[in-house]
């Protein structure tokens, strides 16, 4: 999966044939003929290894296509499949950029025949929507395992058809400006909830009844920024899992929520450190400077880096409501390996897994995914890499590796419907009783029927849950 958030525009959408028609089996590009098997290069990886020295196709050339959403100036993808055609000078590829509206229709279509792409981009909360196209990674489980974090929550039959490169979860992101002018320094960095509310009134300005400046805005409808993504870090803090025992049913209406949404409630009605009138998207109102402290993900970054380059900003990690170990300190997720498309020929194919096996067994594809998309390396040989640590975003979720949850490729209803409750609370002024209530029903039903079944049982630390 390639985050869609890094990006500021998306190429024009093209029609199926186009896209399909460089694909065909067997596909010809214009590639050299290879007859030098042995390139004199040294094998890459620990566990999982590439040996460069053969040829891919018999030598013979071969154009492998790869659909994705991200535009190929950005996507460490891309990057690899240049650097791999240096090694296999037959092989070439033709990269096919699919705006992110659209991908989720054309993908499957094109998947469907036999002129499909050999490669494709996953995003794991269409998993159900893609996996019945995708080929298994022709790599030994136990050598994925050894590599890599989170492998074995991605086997079916002891099999993984896309693994995490790299993994992320929301963090704080505060302006130093408006830190400076507060005269905060290094040592008010919040490490509970308690604190964090105390350091966001310094922050805050108010012009009469006018908020001029929030010290922590959670205004907007980003999936996996604000209300929408934090209630299930805070939920998750405390013990509660966003699914029930049998791991199909969402667990949005208990307690735990209600209490969760009475805090950031209270961070509006009691503390006054954000407001509902001012603005509805934080993420314009940081890079605005408007905004002292956010709640996001990795992505944001990027966005700042494109929109916003003037911003001085730094990153701490989501404090928690006591300094004490919490069952869990956030959700993550994770940015994946492409697909390998069955349905092509089996010369496509082997291309296809060789390619996936090169990129795995590479460093420097992570870096370069890390710092894509400020993202950790799930690459278990790179997570005390100090150019990695040097970075804030790394800094802040080395020490909560272990502590990370990951429900599964989640449907979306749990971070839209969770935006809509915030709505009716904030802006339609219900009560949160009622707001959990209908949220908990929609989301049953837009979970109905998708075969969804929550892997939070295969957390290492799933016993401490609330029961």
């Amino acid at each position: 999966m390639r985050i869609k958030r890094v990006l500021a525009t998306f190429v024009a959408t093209v029609s199926i044939i186009a896209l399909s028609a460089c694909g065909a089996e067997g596909g010809q590009g214009g590639g050299q003929t290879d007859t030098k098997a042995d390139k004199g290069l040294k094998t890459l990886g620990v566990n999982v290894k590439y040996n460069p020295n053969h040829l891919v196709n018999k030598g013979k050339p071969i154009q492998l296509e790869y659909w994705s959403w991200v535009d190929k100036e950005q996507d460490p993808i891309s990057a690899m499949t240049r650097d791999y055609q240096k090694i296999h000078p037959n092989v070439t590829f033709k990269i096919v950029n699919v705006a992110w509206a659209d991908y989720w229709t054309k993908v499957p279509l094109a998947l469907k025949g036999k002129n499909g792409p050999a490669l494709f981009a996953i995003h794991n909360s269409q998993d159900a929507l893609l996996k019945p196209y995708m080929a298994p990674i022709d790599i030994p489980a136990d050598q994925l395992k050894a590599d890599y974090t989170g492998v074995s929550a991605h086997l079916e039959k002891g099999k993984a058809y896309y693994i995490d490169t790299v993994i992320n979860t929301g963090n704080i992101y505060y302006n130093k400006k408006l830190w400076k002018e507060a005269n905060l320094t290094d040592s008010d960095i919040p490490k509970t909830w308690d604190q964090l509310v105390t350091v966001a009134q310094k922050l805050t300005k108010w012009d009469g009844s006018k908020m001029v400046q929030s010290g922590f805005n959670l205004n907007g409808d980003e999936a996996s920024a604000g209300y929408p993504g934090l209630w299930q870090g805070l939920n998750y803090q405390k013990g509660e899992l966003m699914f029930d025992s049998s791991g199909t049913k969402p667990n949005y209406k208990n307690e735990t929520t209600k209490e969760n949404m009475q805090f950031i409630k209270d961070l509006y009605d009691k503390y006054k450190v954000a407001s509902t009138a001012f603005g509805v998207d934080m993420g314009q109102s940081f890079g605005n400077g408007q905004t002292a402290m956010v709640y996001q993900w990795g992505g944001f970054a990027g966005t700042l880096k494109l929109k916003y380059p003037g911003i001085d900003y730094g990153v701490f990690a989501t404090p928690t409501f006591s300094e004490q170990t919490p069952f869990a300190y956030d959700r993550y997720n994770g940015e994946s390996t492409p697909g390998v498309n069955k349905n092509q020929s089996k010369e496509q194919q082997e291309a296809a897994q060789d390619f996936l096996k090169y990129i795995l067994a590479n460093d420097k594809f992570i870096k370069d995914d890390a710092k894509a998309f400020n993202s950790f390396p799930a690459k278990k040989s790179l997570q005390n890499d100090p150019e990695i640590l040097s970075m804030p975003i790394m800094a802040a979720i080395k020490p909560r590796i272990d502590r990370l949850i990951w429900p599964g490729p989640t449907p979306s209803t749990m971070e839209s419907s969770a935006k809509k409750s915030f709505q009716d609370v904030f802006q339609n002024h219900k009560s949160i009783d009622s707001a959990l209530d209908s949220t908990q029903a929609l989301m049953e039903k837009d979970i109905k029927g998708t075969g969804f079944k929550s892997l939070e049982p295969a957390y290492a630390f799933y016993k401490e849950a609330r029961r």
